[in-house]
């Protein structure tokens, strides 16, 4: 049982070796599949921008409700007319934007399933022209973890990730320009911490990053195994 733990260990060291480093080149690779779907993809970051600015909106909203309606002496204070707008949108805000987070998941799920789909078709198709010997060498557990896990990580990657990575941008981008505009000094006080915060965000996404790999190569050791026995 030790040579046997010895040999998964070993499994896993080899595979790292050989894996080719992240870079520029390697991720517009990947990215490349995307391209097809670039329309939906635009529809979707739109949908992304409006849902943010909807959702900056509703503090806003309330901070006129409170200083300039509802309190006496207020600019606005005792314009029903007004009181009456601000609620209609304190209301419709949440319901325009789960909306739009409906349709926008749809989109979400047509580039992905896209994308798992050529990934799918491409890796058949490449497999398709290997030699006797690449399949003679590696394992089938290996080729099937590999069309099912890691494409279905590749498509994460391109749908999920980028959602991601764009709405947090936007949002910080809006966020600090409305925080800003209203307290421009303790903004800058809250912007000094954030280095810090990307210090531990960078390092834990590193860790991260290295689990995931070692999970993915452990489960195509794993279905090799299974399909062995």
């Amino acid at each position: 049982m030790r040579h046997g733990g010895a040999g998964w260990f070993s499994f896993i060291r080899n595979e790292e070796q050989e894996r080719p480093k992240l870079s520029r080149a390697l991720l517009l690779r990947v990215f490349n599949y995307a391209r097809p779907y670039w329309r939906k993809i635009f529809i979707m970051l739109a949908i992304i921008l409006v849902t943010t600015i909807l959702g900056l909106l509703t503090p806003q909203i309330f901070r006129v409700l409170i200083d300039s309606v509802l309190t006496e002496g207020g600019t606005y204070f005792g314009d029903r007319s007004r009181l009456n707008i601000l609620a209609v949108g304190l209301v419709m805000i949440p319901i325009v934007s789960g909306l739009l987070r409906v349709v926008q998941r749809e989109f979400n799920a047509a580039v992905g399933e896209g994308v798992i789909y050529d990934l799918r078709v491409a890796l058949y198709t490449h497999l398709q022209r290997m030699s006797l010997r690449f399949f003679t060498n590696t394992r089938t557990g290996e080729l099937m973890s590999r069309m099912n896990n890691d494409v279905v990580g590749a498509q994460n990657a391109i749908s999920n990730t980028i959602v991601s990575i764009v709405t947090n941008i936007i949002t910080v981008v809006l966020t600090l320009g409305v925080m800003l505009a209203m307290e421009w000094r303790l903004t800058l006080l809250g912007v000094a911490v954030f280095p810090i915060f990307m210090w531990i965000a960078i390092r834990l996404g590193r860790r991260l990053r290295d689990i995931v790999r070692v999970q993915m190569q452990q489960d195509a050791q794993m279905n090799a195994m299974m399909n062995e026995t």
